[in-house]
């Protein structure tokens, strides 16, 4: 059976991050045909990479995953001063001086360079998710031959440094999430033949998932708008904030918005702002059928699986207009609006009244049906490797 190492910054029920859930989920649907195992840190915390975990091979939903300690955490206020000099001087930056931005970014493991170093060659393939972290731009080049890489990339500073140009002529070829990822890329690097194919995620919402049971578990029966994902500023949450008690001051009506994930940042103190943290897979997809609409209001994503989560439950969206991935995704499933500042943000609330939500949400359900199904998926993954 071919056996598959997918390598991927950090993996654990308990992170909280796309790349990382959809490598464990590709990983478990693969196991079908191949012999696979996760190759990742011992890091749960993307902010410093700090152990978490311990070092060794468990089990995670069928799936091996073996772990190495990472070797310098990172200091975020001195990686932050770091980027902060080198993006203004992006076109005239050393590769030295960009690597060593890579290397300070992390996470960074020389056990796991290492144990790639000796025992690559029991493995036929492996794949890497997120071009942006130094387990892929240090390893991936260790066994180019057989690398296939799954970018995750967008539109955002790094992805324009000159080391790119090389990294990206490396791997054996490419899975996308998305047409405009696909396209973004392209034209970045107009010089490398990038194929492969628009793969994305499947979603599967359980069996049973109940807006009544979420209501009555967090004792909450206002109408509400939910986020789902990291609470930072990089995802366009403070600004989801300051919208929303803009929102607030308009209306006369009642209105939650309700946070679920792990915070980075401070959320304010508000009455209608409900911040639960991070909960269960039931929790999420109960907040799910309980929402009035999805608030997506990153502007960097290369596929939002929250979207297709809210759709599969038949639930519309209402995204950031400045992420053309995002925009992309609602514009095909015809499942939700998007806004570009504060009064579009409160207009489409205002448009997205019960019966124009249930339309959207019933045409963003059929596109997920359609489109994003695992036998299809698995099919583009498996003929990667033919």
């Amino acid at each position: 059976m071919t056996k598959v190492a997918f390598v991927v910054q950090r993996c654990g029920l308990e992170v909280n991050g796309g790349a990382e859930t959809l490598c464990l989920k590709m990983a478990e649907r693969m196991s079908k045909y191949w012999n696979t195992e996760i190759l990742t840190t011992c890091a749960l915390d993307y902010i410093s990479w700090q152990n978490y975990y311990s070092p060794g091979v468990v089990d995670i939903s069928g799936v091996k995953v073996r772990r190495f300690q990472v070797t310098k955490q990172r200091n975020i206020e001195a990686f932050n001063h770091l980027s902060e000099n080198l993006y203004p001087r992006l076109k005239e930056v050393p590769i030295e001086q960009q690597e060593a931005w890579m290397l300070a970014q992390g996470p960074f493991s020389a056990d796991l360079v290492a144990y790639v170093e000796k025992h690559k060659h029991e493995y036929d393939v492996f794949i890497f998710f997120t071009y942006l972290y130094a387990t892929t731009y240090f390893i991936l080049p260790l066994v180019a031959e057989k690398a296939y890489l799954v970018p995750l990339a967008h539109d955002e500073w790094p992805i324009y440094m000159s080391m790119w140009e090389k990294f990206f002529e490396k791997p054996c070829g490419f899975v996308f999430n998305t047409v405009e990822e696909r396209d973004f890329l392209k034209a970045r690097f107009p010089k490398i033949n990038l194929k492969g194919p628009v793969a994305g995620v499947a979603v599967v919402p359980p069996q049973v998932y109940s807006a009544e049971r979420f209501r009555q578990q967090y004792n909450i029966y206002e109408p509400f708008l939910l986020y789902i994902g990291r609470i930072d500023p990089s995802k366009g949450c403070e600004e989801l904030l300051s919208y929303f008690f803009k929102l607030r001051k308009q209306e006369s009506g009642m209105r939650k918005l309700v946070l679920l994930g792990k915070p980075t940042m401070p959320i304010a103190k508000h009455p209608d702002i409900i911040p639960l943290g991070f909960v269960d897979e039931q929790a999420k997809w109960d907040a799910l059928a309980a929402c009035d609409l999805l608030v997506m209001p990153s502007p960097y994503e290369s596929l939002s699986m929250v979207l297709l989560e809210a759709w599969s439950v038949g639930k519309a969206v209402l995204v950031n207009a400045r992420c053309e991935v995002l925009v992309g995704q609602s514009r095909r499933a015809q499942g939700g609006l998007w806004y570009t500042n504060v009064d579009e943000f409160q207009v489409a609330i205002e448009m997205m009244d019960e019966q124009v939500r249930h339309q959207l949400g019933l045409q963003g359900k059929s596109f997920v049906e359609t489109n994003y199904v695992w036998s299809k998926i698995e099919e583009k993954y498996f003929n990667l490797l033919k």
